[in-house]
């Protein structure tokens, strides 16, 4: 059924003053939405602000030129001004870091806009649609409802959200309404191939040189049903990467042939280990992951666990290895 947008739309001609955000380690279509919808508001003369508790990632620096996306870090006076807060691409505690403290005692109005399966209650206007592909579409959505039309940058920007959450186009979310919204943003001003080669032919050495070690320490087990591979605390120094270099390599464990669980262990800088899950059909990686207080999608999904790499990565094995052997 599709999102009754009027709530949101009578919110935003109400109010003046917006803050933006969406979850740490930000990815295409968290900051694409972001930024599509920040465009959208700042048109209609509204006041945006945007904001990430996490390191933007390079490769997406080229949507952000001006740098109007600010690492957040504690409260200021003008987030303590905003009249609304939007959080883009998640409807979790734990996706917004440090932001999370600052949202829980925020008086004001706060929106969800998001395409999740795992929600928690953030007292928000929740405009949750698991059947979309990204949250790009939803903020396409939100977009038409305001009677606007995305500007050229708006439309690059929710290309990338739209393309970079179907694995460009090739994941079993894209439908033929994905590649009519794709043509629909063509049309609007984004360049198909100017996007792909910033996204994908513009790799630092220091990202490929992690890559290598992520294929040199890829793992197979359970009978050639799961693939698995490592970065460790200390591989961000030696090759010169930062965290968010990480985006995609969970899909080199996935690319194994007879693999239908691929899982990605990252130790993190800060303590902790991040676990990316990938499968196919019709393994749910969503409920494994909710098991260690993270979630997602069916088939794409991420936890944190707080404890060692070799702990993390026994018990994750062995709850895929269930699910695996379980009947379904």
């Amino acid at each position: 059924m599709p999102l009754d947008w009027s709530p949101f739309v009578d919110l935003a001609r109400r109010h003046q003053r917006f803050l933006l955000t969406t979850h740490i380690r930000p990815d295409g279509d968290g900051l694409g939405s972001m930024l599509a919808l920040a465009d959208t508001l700042q048109n209609l003369g509204k006041q945006t602000r945007l904001t990430v508790a996490s390191i933007i990632p390079p490769r997406y620096g080229f949507l952000d030129p001006t740098g109007r996306i600010e690492r957040f870090h504690a409260p200021d006076e003008d987030h303590r001004q905003a009249e609304v807060v939007i959080v883009l691409d998640t409807g979790t505690w734990n996706q917004l870091g440090d932001f999370g403290a600052f949202l829980r005692e925020f008086p004001g109005q706060k929106v969800v806009v998001d395409h999740h399966l795992t929600q928690d209650n953030l007292g928000a206007l929740r405009l949750v649609d698991t059947s979309a592909e990204a949250t790009g579409r939803l903020v396409f959505e939100a977009i038409t409802a305001l009677d606007r039309t995305p500007s050229p940058s708006a439309a690059r920007a929710l290309f990338v959200a739209i393309a970079m959450d179907t694995g460009w186009f090739r994941h079993s979310n894209t439908t033929p309404a994905t590649f009519a919204l794709a043509a629909k943003l063509v049309r609007h001003g984004a360049n198909p191939t100017q996007l792909y080669e910033a996204l994908f032919e513009q790799n630092t050495l220091a990202r490929q040189r992690l890559t290598g070690l992520v294929l040199e320490r890829l793992q197979v087990v359970e009978r050639g049903r799961v693939a698995y591979t490592e970065i460790h605390r200390g591989d961000y120094e030696a090759t010169g990467a930062v965290p968010q270099d990480s985006e995609d390599m969970i899909n080199h464990t996935r690319s194994v042939i007879g693999v239908e669980v691929g899982l990605l262990f990252m130790e993190q800088p800060r303590g902790g280990v991040k676990v990316s899950f990938r499968s196919r059909e019709p393994v749910d990686v969503a409920k494994i992951a909710e098991r260690f207080g993270g979630g997602g999608h069916r088939l794409a999904s991420g936890a944190v666990l707080q404890t060692s790499l070799e702990e993390a990565r026994v018990r994750v094995l062995r709850a895929v290895a269930d699910a695996l052997n379980s009947p379904r």
